[in-house]
């Protein structure tokens, strides 16, 4: 057998994979954090593209929407509504990054008109990093 038509050792191929799940252990836990933090940045331009339309819809109406009709307002007007000028967001509301939906509150906490939030990561009310609460200013 002549130097070309010679393959590669077991050992040579165990040193390889070793290396590619080196590789991998040290790039795959930075890549993922990654993917936590865009859901984080999505959620609060939703949040803030929300924010915008029902500003929008308090300046058309007088009013911002009722939590009844919650904001489903924003993209089909609600009944007994005629100064509705909307939609106030082209396609309707869509879930948050990690598969929730968003609560709307009127009054919101703190004295705020109303209340724009997405549980996070976890689902739950309150928790940290992915899985802390995100609010409208």
């Amino acid at each position: 057998m002549n130097q070309s038509e010679r393959g590669f050792t077991l050992l040579e191929l165990l040193i390889v994979i070793v290396i590619v799940g080196m590789l991998a252990a040290f790039v795959g836990p930075k890549y993922f954090s990654q993917i936590g933090k865009s859901k984080v940045q999505i959620a609060r331009v939703q949040i803030e593209a929300f924010d915008k339309a029902l500003q929008q819809y308090r300046i058309d109406t007088g009013h911002y929407p009722p939590a009844s009709a919650g904001l489903v307002a924003l993209y089909s007007q609600p009944a007994n509504e005629p100064m509705w000028h909307g939609a106030y967001v082209k396609k309707g509301i869509p879930l948050d990054p990690w598969g929730s939906p968003y609560q709307y509150k009127i009054p919101g906490a703190d004295g705020r008109d109303f209340e724009l939030m997405s549980f996070g990561g976890d689902g739950k009310q309150g928790g940290e990093g992915e899985n802390a609460d995100i609010l409208n200013d």
